[in-house]
């Protein structure tokens, strides 16, 4: 690892202090790798615990796999040495949060720390419980979670709502992952009040994780933010902004009437969100991301029927006729192809794609995300040639590959024919 600076020591020093403060830290949380380093783990996050023995300092690593968690006694050298051992990696992003403040430190491509401090405008305070469970990122007490009908005045989660309460769970968690890791690398700026974090929710319906994105994001992250979501029907833009009005976050939280490949937004968003929206709708959103040049997306797609449609009327190459043999394998496999083509689709634009489980099964069928990171590297020439060659074997054209084609020769034509009127003139 290359030798730190001495703002980066004396900053590292600054979180160090913080997360030995049992009285004072409510969360720590490192992310992302300093560019030509590795670190072992995606995410690591520390915090105080109180366990049987006493109160002490938990660290928990996760991975794309598992999350795995080490306790050491607070105010101990076995402490101190499990932070120093952290801070020895080369994470590129660490976020500090305590009873007044939030520190956050960012190490950019040049190994320069980039230090911001926020002073709380009130004090919090800090929860020392263990619990089994994995600490939920939206509280069920939280009045958006009330507004949107996932709990009840009680601010209990009710009965018919603890599946959409555990994907609202889970996807703030794959959002916070994502955020931090394109915080960490420089792709997405610092949010000011000045310069929010810009987010679209494209296909938002009914709304539940838009506003519980905007919640988390200005109460739990306390990071200036602003949201727009958009959906083609009026009904849901009169009923999302009245509840955008009544939950206070109208300043923060606006909804327009329009369809997804016509959306108008004042500057490119930071992060797109498409969570199941229906069939080729999942397309137009990662088309869109893909033309603002999104540096975040995610997506969980819902139906399938373009490509099923278009594999029901070609000839199954060999030797995969058993695949589509039967409606239900048919219908199926057009699922994971479909989601095959759009993460390589994304590659080959420059994105770093991760297709990974939404929420357990048994909460929703659809349970597939795919999480996009904007990084610009070129595609490989094996990737080109496995996507050409799997678009030739099954003779189809993925939806968003067809979008994209058409958006580049409406804009081709726009600026053909802009360049005649200047001609003419």
């Amino acid at each position: 690892m290359a030798e730190e600076s001495p703002a980066l020591v004396e900053a590292l020093e600054r979180v160090r202090s913080s997360i030995l403060t049992p009285t004072r830290l409510r969360r720590a949380v490192a992310a992302g790798r300093r560019r030509g380093e590795s670190v072992p783990w995606r995410r690591a996050e520390l915090r105080y615990v109180e366990l049987k023995s006493g109160r002490s300092l938990q660290l928990t690593t996760y991975d794309d796999s598992r999350a795995t968690v080490q306790n050491a006694p607070a105010r101990s050298a076995q402490a101190a040495d499990l932070v120093d051992r952290i801070l020895g990696l080369p994470f590129a992003h660490w976020r500090v949060e305590t009873t007044d403040s939030v520190l956050q430190v960012r190490v950019t491509k040049k190994g320069r720390a980039m230090v911001h401090v926020q002073t709380l405008d009130q004090p919090l305070s800090v929860d020392h419980s263990h619990d089994r469970q994995k600490p939920r990122m939206l509280t069920p007490d939280h009045p958006v979670l009330r507004a949107v009908g996932i709990t009840d005045r009680e601010g209990r989660v009710k009965p018919s709502r603890q599946a959409k309460y555990r994907q609202v769970d889970e996807f703030l968690r794959l959002l916070a992952s994502a955020v931090d890791s394109a915080l960490a690398s420089g792709r997405i700026p610092r949010p000011t009040v000045a310069r929010p974090l810009r987010i679209v929710d494209l296909g938002c319906g009914n709304a539940y994780l838009t506003f519980a994105a905007i919640a988390y994001l200005l109460d739990v992250r306390r990071e200036p933010a602003r949201m727009v979501g958009v959906d083609l029907r009026p009904q849901a833009r009169h009923r999302n902004s009245d509840l955008a009005t009544a939950t206070g976050l109208a300043d923060h939280l606006t909804f327009q009437e329009s369809a997804i490949a016509t959306a108008e937004l004042t500057e490119p968003p930071d992060v797109v969100l498409s969570l199941h929206a229906c069939d080729t709708a999942t397309d137009q959103s990662l088309a869109r991301a893909i033309q603002w040049r999104t540096p975040v997306v995610l997506a969980a797609p819902c139906c399938h029927h373009d490509l099923q449609t278009q594999l029901s009327r070609v000839r199954t190459p060999a030797p995969y006729g058993l695949l589509a043999s039967d409606g239900i394998l048919r219908e199926r496999f057009a699922d994971v192809l479909t989601d095959a083509f759009r993460a390589a689709i994304l590659r080959l634009h420059g994105y770093r794609v991760d297709a990974v489980q939404f929420v357990e099964s048994h909460h929703t069928p659809r349970n597939t995300l795919l999480r996009a990171i904007r990084t610009n590297a070129p595609p490989s020439r094996s990737l080109q040639r496995d996507y050409a060659n799997l678009t030739e074997a099954w003779g189809v054209e993925p939806a968003l590959a067809r979008m994209l084609a058409e958006s580049s020769q409406t804009t081709a034509e726009a600026s053909n024919d802009e360049r005649a009127r200047h001609h003419v003139s």
